[in-house]
């Protein structure tokens, strides 16, 4: 039986590169926190527990990330990663093996990790590794007749150990009675000053403990990220990682270096997605579904064979199939589209139900209204939904024809297969069949002039 996994998280820096007085570890990737990546890939590992050890930032890091249920430990001051790990110990049971990650190392596979947790359960010390074609700055694995011994950091190290190419990447698993036994033992008799986590490497060779060392399948998977460029170039990364999983599902993307996914983006059958279009949120789209250029879908269900046309932003909805949405459409949050709905240009549409067969084309405003089926909603219409302090609703019947330039002033209710004349303000309920209309009455007023703009004088 493999003894349970404890997975420690370093997350105390201030990432003074960034500029910022964000944490580092909170700045976003893909749309969550980088911190968030490297819990949810604890989670993937199937972690007992999993610490965090945060500092700069004070409480920031623990809210940010207080409903991942993790074990917070305060480093009040930064002494290097040995010092990070000793603050945590305390959490670790004797019988666990615990796993060091980074929370500024956001896209390490789990398929990455699982070979060194099985090391550490084997008892010995998984280490990550990777080869660099410029490992400057880096620690260096020394090894003598193919076996590490001990790793040297770059300031400490001889020119010959520096033209060592194979680097340590911090991430280590090994059982954690070892690891409290090591990190004890840790001096700060370096050029930094400061305790070093990699040391440990050789307490273990001298105390007989193998090294057991993996490489990742790319080098990205162990970039860190210290600057808003290192985070930039991660995104785009991350974001070809994805676009390429797209495209091996079936998806069609116009062009894979131009989609930004910013959460989960589920698709069925035949989806076809074009330039610069944004998925925030949970966003699932249905067999057939097309998203034109530009647009943004945040939180949102689309059922099949729905069409979205260009610059067209969704937010928290619900759209039914063989729809046709934009373009220049806006539809906000608590909005529900059924069946053959027609949204067209500069039309926006909130917290509302849309009934099957109805459309709504040219430059309006529908809020809070509940809309049967086939209705026609001319151009320029608005529901008045807010009286300056309170919201009402209209209800518009099926089959109702509203006609352009008409405002509903809520609470309303327009009766099945009514028709409201164009220019209409309707402020009492329109009967059922009938027409109803308010305009002001026609006049022409013959023998006018229109005024002449005056000569000024001198």
């Amino acid at each position: 039986m493999h003894s349970k996994l404890e997975i420690l998280i370093l997350a105390a820096g201030k990432g003074t590169r960034m500029r910022s007085g964000l944490p580092k570890v909170l700045h976003r990737l893909a749309g969550k926190p980088l911190l968030r990546h490297v819990v949810d890939t604890a989670h993937d590992l199937g972690a007992a527990q999993v610490c965090v050890v945060y500092g700069f930032g004070g409480e920031a890091v623990p809210q940010a990330m207080a409903d991942d249920k993790l074990t917070f430990v305060l480093q009040a001051e930064q002494h290097g990663t040995g010092h990070a790990v000793k603050q945590a110990l305390p959490q670790l049971a004797d019988d666990s093996v615990a796993l060091v990650l980074y929370g500024d190392v956001p896209l390490t596979h789990v398929s990455t990790l699982q070979p060194l947790v099985g090391a550490a359960q084997a008892g010995k010390l998984g280490l990550l590794t990777v080869n660099l074609g410029h490992p400057d700055g880096y620690g260096r694995i020394v090894r003598e007749s193919g076996r590490v011994t001990r790793i040297v950091e770059h300031k400490d190290a001889t020119p010959a150990e520096r033209a060592i190419q194979e680097v340590n990447t911090g991430v280590l698993a090994v059982a954690s009675r070892q690891l409290k036994r090591w990190i004890a033992e840790l001096k700060n008799d370096n050029a930094q000053g400061e305790y070093y986590l990699t040391d440990i490497i050789a307490m273990a060779v001298r105390d007989g403990v193998e090294v057991d060392t993996h490489q990742p399948a790319h080098e990205w998977e162990v970039l860190g990220v210290n600057s808003k460029a290192q985070l930039a170039q991660l995104e785009r990364i991350h974001q070809n990682e994805i676009a390429l999983a797209l495209l091996d599902a079936g998806v069609t993307l116009m062009d894979p270096a131009r989609i930004d996914v910013r959460g989960t983006l589920t698709c069925g059958c035949n989806v076809t997605i074009d330039v610069n279009c944004v998925f925030e949120g949970r966003v699932e789209l249905g067999d057939g579904v097309q998203v034109g250029a530009n647009c943004v879908l945040r939180n949102v269900t689309i059922a099949a064979d729905t069409r979205i046309d260009a610059f067209t932003l969704i937010d928290d909805a619900e759209i039914g199939e063989a729809n046709r949405l934009g373009p220049f459409s806006r539809i906000r949050p608590g909005t529900t589209l059924a069946r053959d709905v027609h949204v067209g240009n500069f039309v926006e549409i909130k917290n509302s139900q849309i009934d099957d067969g109805s459309k709504i084309n040219h430059l309006s405003y529908v809020g809070d209204t509940t809309m049967g089926k086939k209705v026609n909603i001319g151009a320029g219409t608005i529901t008045c939904n807010y009286d300056g302090a309170n919201k009402h609703r209209t209800v518009i019947e099926d089959e109702v024809f509203v006609g352009s330039d008409t405002q509903l002033v809520a609470p309303i209710t327009v009766g099945r297969g009514a028709t409201l004349g164009a220019g209409t303000t309707l402020t009492k309920d329109a009967p059922a069949g009938e027409l109803t209309l308010s305009r002001a009455k026609q006049l022409t007023v013959s023998g006018w002039k229109r005024p002449v703009k005056q000569k000024k004088e001198g």
